[in-house]
């Protein structure tokens, strides 16, 4: 099976491309003894013929097996010459016009050759006996010129199943690869958004501080802290797409201590995880852009005090991560995130890593009172294979 896997992912031109394997050989060996077989014994049972001597009986069956033992062998050749015609790439009339003037040739050299043997093994009446030239002229080749363009029309049809093989193999290698390349630029690009999100959250973090500078210094102090401290354990991390609900938490409550100093008391937040999705895949940072955008456009838009909320929970073969404030909240909802990038970049990592089977929403709470972000994808604690 290897050697003939190599044969098939031969260069066009290459001698070996269509050799004939052992198993074919004997193949050809077997069916034109089989003929030769089932030759003689239709002769020897010829009803035309009233009484056989031995001597004609045993000529009649040497002269089968003889016939068949020379198309036997010149099967080989016309089955080399016709992958050697198709792969130098002949013109289709020319290697046509080619094929029929050899056969002509090889039915007559043949049918020459048996009528000689006919002649020596068959006692004709009175002496008579029929010269090659009466054997041409007499058309006998005529048969042996079919036997030829049948074995002609086997070495055409094996010669184009292997032709088909081989552009099966080379479409399904070109696949391979393209599916290939495919995943490495889907990885590309996630890791692109990934690495956008570390400076965006940073810029984020670093105006927070800036703003509480002259006002409280010792809870700046405590923010740059928070930061190294968030910023050391992000960067330590590997360059993993999904991470455990659980090591996501984590990050976020780092990100929370800072963002409660900078808000100074006016800041409640609710955790609520639940255990059946702890264990669950999600993708790295796929909560800071939620929460900022929480702060940004709801928390820090209000003058009261600020609530979060953020859930996890499972429903049926989905994971569902909610984000909720109590800004001024939308006017309607909008569904694939929309806004600034760090939500148009949680947006398309989403379609990458899920395909079809995520959805991102920003839609009003039910009592009026701030916003809610919403994620949904599928459950699972395998990685996932990029949707491409």
């Amino acid at each position: 099976m290897r050697e003939s896997r190599d044969e098939l992912q031969a260069g066009p031109s290459s001698p070996n491309r269509f050799r004939l394997r052992p198993g074919e050989l004997l193949g050809i060996v077997l069916f034109w003894a089989f003929l030769a077989t089932l030759t003689a014994t239709g002769r020897l049972l010829d009803p035309r013929i009233p009484e056989l001597r031995p001597e004609i009986s045993s000529a009649v069956i040497s002269l089968a097996f003889i016939e068949y033992s020379i198309w036997a062998a010149l099967t080989v050749p016309i089955i080399w010459l016709v992958s050697r015609l198709t792969a130098d790439g002949a013109r289709r009339v020319g290697r046509g016009v080619l094929l029929v003037a050899l056969g002509l040739g090889i039915a007559i050299g043949v049918s020459a050759i048996l009528a000689t043997f006919r002649a020596h093994l068959l006692p004709f009446p009175n002496g008579a006996r029929l010269s090659r030239t009466s054997s041409i002229l007499r058309g006998e080749f005529v048969g042996d010129l079919i036997v030829y363009f049948a074995i002609l029309g086997a070495a055409l049809a094996r010669n184009y199943f292997l032709q088909s093989q081989v552009r099966l193999m080379d479409t399904r290698r070109l696949q391979a690869q393209a599916a290939e390349l495919n995943a490495q630029l889907a990885e590309a690009q996630l890791s692109l958004l990934r690495t956008q999100l570390n400076p965006h959250f940073l810029f984020n973090t670093l105006n927070a501080i800036s703003s509480l500078v002259e006002r409280d210094p010792r809870g700046v102090r405590r923010m740059i802290a928070r930061l190294s401290e968030l910023l050391r354990h992000t960067l330590d991390q590997p360059a993993e797409q999904e991470i455990s609900l659980d090591r996501e938490i984590e990050l976020l409550r780092r990100y929370l201590d800072i963002m409660e100093v900078r808000f100074q008391g006016r800041l409640a937040v609710t955790l609520d995880v639940a255990d059946d999705v702890r264990d669950a895949l999600v993708p790295h940072l796929i909560l800071q852009p939620l929460v900022e955008n929480a702060f940004k456009h709801g928390i820090g838009a209000t003058e009261g005090p600020g609530q979060l909320v953020v859930e996890a929970t499972r429903s049926g073969g989905d994971v569902v991560l909610a984000v909720r404030d109590n800004g001024p909240g939308l006017i309607a909802p909008r569904t694939g995130g929309g806004g600034g990038l760090g939500l148009r970049n949680t947006m398309a990592r989403l379609e990458h890593l899920y395909g079809a089977r995520q959805r991102l929403t920003l839609r009003p709470a039910t009592d009026g009172s701030g916003t809610i972000a919403e994620v949904v994808l599928p459950y699972h604690t395998a990685p996932a294979p990029s949707a491409t």
